[in-house]
């Protein structure tokens, strides 16, 4: 459609993130011969529904998020525990879904929030706002234009001739913006992005790119605001960038079985003559105090929350070292952490 025009620009930022995830995807692919052990499919898989779900404050913690699609039985909010057995249910179709078509893209609303809202698999059929508290920071466009909007966005798609990754990118803004759906709207966002990048290379069907949109989700959100405030997704779509290329990262630092925060945590170590575990390392820095993933983080000087959550701090809580404050709401934002009393009187 000639008359739709997302509101972007291509700026030399993107130009070399594009540059930069293309070596990234060419080093993976060497490596696995565009295959990946179905372990770690599913390991990812079930990541990424942990962190879109998360996103949007399901509490269920990634263990239990793993003995639901094990089929096991979890002590939980049944509507959160629905909202797993349907995210499941709806990534499990990526690979036979066509990214061009609305009637697919509906059909995946249906699965994602079957038993959620009244209107799983339609159009939303009244108006909505985003909200911050009480201050309105989005009203998308009428209900009565959403399905000529989702068609001409579907259609500019097609017809463009961007590099995927931009207009990729782009869609997921637009898809944000105009809100189709009464709920749902960010995982459903979130996951028809991940079909468009799949229908390119394949390996994009296993990355947990949620996972880093969880860990920097404030910035993403502030990303999705500006551009709202400018009228211009390129920031937006720097972001997304910038996260596909350290997801990416992350997954060859996996593949090789090390981690870049760990190995360099660990010269400075040895460079003292101190040889720790990372747990080791972070009950040092835990102390006798109670402290926020955060602030442990800081003081073990790292930066990236995924790296910090399976190597140091899912082992301590697994060794009972660590306790949670709040342990029914493990993905609480209150959440602290201290060590645990029975292990250390």
């Amino acid at each position: 459609m000639d008359f739709y025009r997302p509101p972007f620009h291509i700026t030399a930022k993107m130009t070399a993130l594009v540059a930069e995830i293309g070596e990234e995807i060419g080093r993976l692919t060497v490596k696995r011969s565009d295959k990946i052990d179905p372990k770690l499919r599913r390991k990812n898989r079930i990541r990424t529904i942990h962190s879109s779900l998360a996103i949007e404050h399901n509490s269920l913690s990634l263990e239990q998020v793993t003995a639901i699609i094990d089929g096991k039985r979890v002590l939980g909010p049944p509507v959160e525990i629905r909202e797993v057995e349907n995210a499941y249910e709806a990534y499990e179709s990526l690979l036979h879904l066509d990214p061009s078509s609305v009637a697919d893209l509906l059909k995946t609303h249906g699965l994602m929030m079957k038993g959620l809202i009244a209107e799983s698999g339609r159009f939303r059929s009244k108006g909505v706002g985003i909200f911050d508290g009480e201050v309105l920071v989005h009203m998308a466009p009428p209900a009565t234009f959403v399905p000529q909007h989702i068609r001409s966005l579907f259609d500019w798609y097609a017809s463009s001739h961007l590099h995927p990754l931009l207009k990729s990118a782009v869609f997921h803004y637009e898809f944000e913006f105009i809100h189709p759906f009464a709920d749902g709207n960010g995982r459903m966002g979130r996951l028809w992005h991940t079909l468009l990048l799949g229908h390119w290379k394949k390996l994009f069907f296993w990355l947990p790119i949620e996972e880093l949109i969880r860990s920097r989700q404030k910035e993403y959100y502030a990303a999705l605001g500006k551009a709202d405030a400018t009228a211009d997704c390129s920031c937006f779509v720097e972001f997304i960038l910038e996260l596909i290329r350290d997801s990416l990262r992350e997954a060859a630092l996996a593949e090789n079985g090390t981690d870049q925060d760990t190995d360099q945590d660990t010269d400075q170590d040895r460079a003292s003559g101190i040889d720790k575990s990372p747990t080791e390392r972070l009950l040092a820095a835990l102390g006798d105090e109670t402290l926020s993933a955060a602030q442990i983080m800081q003081r073990l000087g790292l930066s990236h929350r995924p790296t910090f959550r399976q190597n140091y701090l899912q082992p301590a809580l697994a060794q009972k070292l660590i306790e949670r404050t709040i342990p029914d709401k493990p993905n609480s934002k209150d959440q602290r952490y201290k060590k645990c009393k029975d292990r250390f009187a």
